[in-house]
Formats: structure tokens, sequence, C-alpha cells
């Protein structure tokens, strides 16, 4: 049965963590090449957040099925904060990638987790539209904070900016500390909790789990693309202000936020496979035009349709993951599987990026993300079974 003063809090939390978030990733990619940074380097500093989340998910995910999810939820956020506080003292390159890898290990405590607790509590049929709800929190904050991380540095400075996702950090902390119930009492609706969990190896070979964990993964190898070094396009390509790159970083996830509760709906209701795969259509065609954009207009249209995309598609891959975790009694390992997808995109997508950045040009990126979907989508779609 869903509590909602436990998904109002985590809720809030989860949006305000990732507005703090989304002050600073816009900011990072000029920020570093101003420190010196090539492409690869740049990639590493979006990618150092992944590798970290990468290799932490499943341990924490695993263990928050066994121990609770309250502990390390507020850990997390807490460390976060901590991590966040560094970010106004570092000048080197090299001080950027050890702070992402501190943060990404903070986050592998928090998204996971949250969204593992809020999925144990949905009741039958309402799984898409109430994880669609939740995941508002999430992109309508990393929808917020581009524009006004954007603003806040091109009126004060980079500084101003890392210090508002320290404060906005350490508010998602408090609301978690003060008004989560204590792991007793959160448990008593919970009675699945104690059972025997599935291991990651069997979770693995469920074709469903299968399909939208390579899915997420290459979706969000393109979304790496975008976020390491669509900003850096746009600034040295077509000579944005860091506020302009916020507002094309921002209608990405605004629109895909927007979404995610009336796709959700539609989750429930019509197929899911449908509705991924058409999201994964969507996702080829915007990458394919990317690299032809000139103009901060055409940047926000293919970046809106992009948004759209995932605001079709994400909804439905929550969906089939909470059936999946209900199913299996390991709801924290699912949601950490579908978590550990994403870092293993943000850290590919980056990481490639860079590579090919160095030894080509912006095409070359772009033109990768159009294979990588297409072969998620085609694999989805011999995989999945609706």
């Amino acid at each position: 049965m869903l509590n909602v003063k436990i998904f109002v809090t985590l809720f809030i939390a989860i949006f305000v963590t990732a507005m703090g978030a989304g002050f600073v990733a816009p900011l990072l990619p000029n920020y570093a090449h101003e420190l010196g940074a090539g492409g690869f380097q740049i990639g590493l500093i979006f990618g150092a957040f992944s590798l970290t989340r990468t290799i932490f998910i499943p341990y924490f995910g695993k263990r928050s099925d066994l121990k609770g999810r309250k502990p390390f939820i507020t850990m997390g956020l807490f460390f976060y904060f901590l991590v966040s506080l560094l970010y106004a003292a570092s000048n080197s390159v090299t001080a950027l990638i050890l702070l992402r890898l501190a943060q990404g290990f903070a986050s592998a405590m928090v998204l996971p987790v949250a969204q593992a607790y809020v999925g144990e509590m949905i009741p039958p049929d309402s799984e898409g539209r109430l994880m669609g709800l939740f995941n508002v929190s999430l992109l309508g904050g990393l929808s917020a904070g581009p524009i006004l991380g954007g603003l806040i540095k091109d009126w004060i400075s980079i500084q101003a900016s890392f210090a508002g996702m320290g404060i906005l950090t350490f508010s998602g902390f408090l609301l978690c500390l003060i008004l989560l119930p204590s792991e007793q009492t959160a448990k008593t609706d919970l009675p699945e909790s104690t059972a025997k969990k599935a291991g990651y190896k069997e979770l693995i070979r469920v074709p469903a789990i299968f399909s939208i964990l390579v899915f997420r993964i290459c979706y969000t190898t393109c979304i790496g693309f975008i976020w390491a070094f669509l900003p850096l396009l746009a600034g040295t390509r077509i000579g944005l202000s860091s506020s302009a790159i916020g507002l094309v970083v921002m209608v990405n996830v605004l629109i895909g936020g927007l979404l995610q509760a009336p796709m959700g709906y539609a989750a429930d209701r019509f197929s899911k496979k449908s509705l991924t795969l058409f999201g994964g259509i969507l996702t080829i065609i915007t990458m394919l035009t990317l690299d032809r954009a000139t103009s901060f207009w055409q940047l926000m249209v293919i970046n809106s349709v992009l948004g759209l995309a995932g605001g079709i598609s994400l909804p439905a891959i929550m969906a089939i993951g909470v059936i999946e975790g209900r199913q299996s009694k390991a709801m924290g390992s699912v949601m950490g599987l579908l978590t550990l997808g994403h870092s293993i995109g943000m850290l590919l997508g980056p990481l490639l990026g860079g590579l090919l950045l160095d030894f080509f040009n912006f095409g070359a990126i772009f033109l990768s993300g159009t294979v990588i979907m297409a072969l998620g989508t085609i694999i989805f779609w011999r995989c999945r079974q609706v």
C-alpha cells in the first residue's frame, strides 16, 4: 500500500538533490575546457561519477534489500553534500575527476534505493503511473537545475553554482533524516522484504530484465554523449552563453519529466514494449540530426525530441522493472540493475565520446550514438515479450 508521507518525502529529497546536480553538470565541460582539459579528460570527468556508481550500485542495492532503505539514503545524501562543498575549491582537472568519483559513490546509495523504497509500496496495475510520477522528481530537478545554475554562473560565478548544489543536497538530507520513518516502521507494510532474494546473475537471465537493462544502457550512453559534449558544441561551435546552454540541456529533461506521469498512465494500459520501441526509434532519429544543428533554436528542437523519446520509454521501462522486482522479491536489486544500466551508459558515453572527439569530431560522437541506440532497440525488440 502506498505510504503518501514516504512518497512525498523521497520525491522532494530527490527533486532538490537532482536540481543541485543539474546546477553544475552543464557547466563542467566548458569549465574543464578552461582548465585545459581535452576531449578524453572531459569524458573522464563525466565518466568518473558513473564509474564509482556502477561499481557500488549492486552492493548498495543488495544491502538495502537486506538491511533497509533509510540508512543508505541518508548516509548517501550527507556524503554527497560534503563532496559538493569541495567543488568550490577545485582548480584542476584532476581535482574535478576525484570529486566526481566521490560523488558517484554517494549517488549509488541514493537513487536506486529510493526507487526501490517507492517500488515496494506501489500496488499492482499502478506501476507505470506511480513510478512515472516519482521519476518527475529526478527529471524535474535536472530540468530546473541547468538553467538556474547557468544564470547563477552568468550573474555571479561558477563557485556560486557549486555552493547552490551543496545547499540543495543538504536540504534533501535533512528531509530524509527527519521525515522518513524508522526502518522497522517502514517495513511493516513490506512483508516480502524478509523473503529470500534472487541474485544478480539470476535476475539478468530473466529475458524481461535483460532487455530493459540493455535498452537502458544504450539510451543513457546517448544521454552521456549529450550531457558531456552538447554543452561544448554549443559553446565552441555556436557560441552560446552558459544560461543559453542551460536552456538547451533543460528542455530535454523538462519534456521528459512532464511526460512521466501521463506516459506512466499509458504504460499501465497499453503495450510497454511498443512504448519503449517508439522511444528508441525517436532517439535514433535525434542522434542522427544533432551534428547538423547550427543555431540555438535547432538545438532546442532536436533536444526536445530526445526528451520526448525518454518521456515515452522511461515510464514503461520502470513499470516493467517494478513488476519484475515484485515477482522476484528483489525490488532493490532490480532497481539497482536499472540504475546500474544508467551508470554504465553515463560512463561509456563520455569516455567513448571523448576519444572520438580527440581523434575525429562531434559528428563521430553522434553517429556512434545512432548505432548504439539502434542496437539496444533491436535487442529489446527481440528479447522482450509483452
